[in-house]
């Protein structure tokens, strides 16, 4: 059977957020994307991912779905209870022109992305089509749906949890492990005056005792409640609605939705096989307490695209799809860390982490409670592609919700400049920012005799009119600031010549220019 030419570059396996994200990314660099999913059409999903990350809606303003932080609640306050008692509260604060997060349902965000893509002629999207397996060659990828056989230099597998086929096709295993308890969640409509802005964790309280119940409040008066309930359960009609009225009372409302799942914590054992790269919940499955399930699979997308569309328009060679799996492998297994963490304080196992958790609780100890550390990007200080700063070492994790400095491997912090944004100029390619006592004509020269990846050259003094901007980022007057093309800093190079940040820029595409 001879496969199928569609003439894209790269095969999108899925048609979720991620998927889309991918696709809209891939298309943005000029790549043409075939998308395929399983699926006869796009379906209502309720709300599932509901809360994005100030970091992920920068990729989707760049992927032009910027309607999704116009549409979105931007929640401020986080309120924790034990039984009917408050233990402390937290609130955002805002780092930059973009809210901390937004609530929005995933079948709204579907939409939005959707809407982006029909709109982007180097898009399509089959639907109905189920891939059976794969098959790759030194020029290209073949993907089996069924009889028919389609075939592309590249494939970005988005196809989620149940993706067991491709993965299974590629030899990557799935390991980890699904917790026993299930979880009820509910879209509700209903008038909460004071709960607009607020999410709200509640641990044993006496309308759930023994577990947890989490409210998040979400666009057009809509609320999202999560129970955690036992394992065997199988809510009815009935309990739903007695469920509900124990927390809103006799005020009037309307169930849009509701489904049970489990928790599962699982990573992929490669995200790379050759020429196919695993993303999502395909390569990985968090417990969702922290948002850090599509939160990590769309950075997953956008690490993707810009290392594909680099290797295709020949900016660099297929060494640099290996710093994929390197980078995103490592900012999962940090997820599965991280969530682990908050599954024993939720759901401990042994006699000493319930009494430990009980004691934290019963004492009122903020610190040691744990319902979730908010999802942060990852931190690529270790990745090959970033070049170390002895002067600017990495300080480690920083206390929850606050920001990490910005050293190499960090992401970009973003700030308001005349006309926009600091990351929108770092999302076209590679951007060079110089300190005032550094010569930009000069390297403007030099990086575009031998750099052909894209790569935009800026004095800090000149982008804000102030020089305000290189105080705010803490940039020295003689340093050269290189930032890939997914906002994260590649090189801080103090005294720094053209040279060096050849140098840089050739680890950061994964080889010598």
């Amino acid at each position: 059977m001879i496969p199928e030419t569609s003439g894209a570059q790269v095969i999108v396996i899925g048609a979720g957020p991620v998927g889309q994200s991918a696709a809209l990314l891939l298309a943005r660099w000029g790549v043409q994307v075939l998308v395929l999913d399983q699926r006869p059409a796009r379906g209502p999903s309720g709300s599932k991912s509901i809360c994005q990350q100030r970091d992920v809606l920068d990729i989707w303003a760049a992927a032009g779905a910027g309607r999704v932080t116009e549409e979105g609640l931007a929640w401020t306050t986080a309120r924790t209870y034990y039984r009917d008692r408050e233990l402390f509260s937290w609130s955002f604060e805002r780092e930059g022109p973009l809210p901390a997060c937004v609530n929005i349902s995933q079948t709204r965000t579907e939409q939005i992305l959707d809407e982006a893509i029909a709109a982007q002629p180097l898009i399509e999207v089959r639907w109905g089509h189920e891939v059976t397996g794969l098959a790759q060659d030194a020029s290209g990828v073949t993907v089996h749906c069924g009889r028919r056989l389609l075939r592309a230099p590249y494939a970005l597998a988005c196809a989620g949890a149940r993706a067991q086929s491709v993965r299974a096709a590629l030899g990557v295993s799935f390991g980890g492990e699904t917790f026993g308890d299930q979880f009820l969640i509910c879209d509700i409509k209903a008038d909460l005056p004071g709960w607009e802005n607020e999410r709200r964790f509640y641990f044993d309280p006496v309308w759930n005792p023994g577990r947890q119940v989490l409210i998040h409040p979400c666009p057009g008066g809509t609320y999202r409640i999560d129970w955690q309930i036992p394992p065997d359960s199988i809510p009815t009609d009935v309990e739903i609605a007695r469920k509900i009225r124990q927390i809103i009372g006799a005020r009037p409302y309307e169930l849009l939705w509701h489904s049970t799942y489990r928790f599962h914590s699982r990573i992929a054992s490669r995200m790379r096989v050759g020429r196919v790269l695993l993303a999502g919940d395909c390569a990985h499955l968090v417990a969702p307490f922290g948002a850090r399930g599509l939160n990590s699979g769309v950075p997953d997308a956008e690490n993707a695209a810009w290392k594909l569309a680099s290797v295709l328009n020949g900016w660099a060679g297929e060494g640099l799809l290996e710093s994929y799996h390197a980078e995103r492998h490592a900012a999962a297994l940090e997820n599965l860390q991280v969530t682990g963490a908050t599954m024993r304080f939720l759901a401990p196992r042994s006699a000493e982490e319930r009494m430990r958790r009980r004691a934290a609780l019963e004492g009122g100890r903020a610190a040691e409670v744990d319902s979730g550390r908010f999802a942060e990007p990852f931190w690529y200080v270790d990745s090959p592609l970033t070049t170390p700063e002895p002067a600017r070492p990495f300080p480690g994790r920083p206390p929850k919700g606050t920001p990490c400095p910005p050293v190499p491997g960090v992401i970009l912090p973003d700030a308001p400049l005349p006309g926009g944004r600091l990351r929108e100029l770092s999302r076209d390619g590679f951007l060079v920012l110089l300190g005032d006592m550094c010569n930009s004509r000069l390297f403007v020269q030099v990086l575009g005799k031998v750099i052909t990846a894209p790569l935009a050259v800026r004095g800090l003094a000149e982008m804000d009119g102030t020089g305000s901007l290189a105080e705010r980022l803490g940039a020295g007057p003689d340093e050269a600031w290189l930032i890939r093309p997914d906002s994260h800093i590649a090189a801080i190079i103090p005294h720094a010549g053209p040279d060096a940040v050849v140098a840089a820029m050739g680890r950061a595409l994964g080889g010598p220019v």
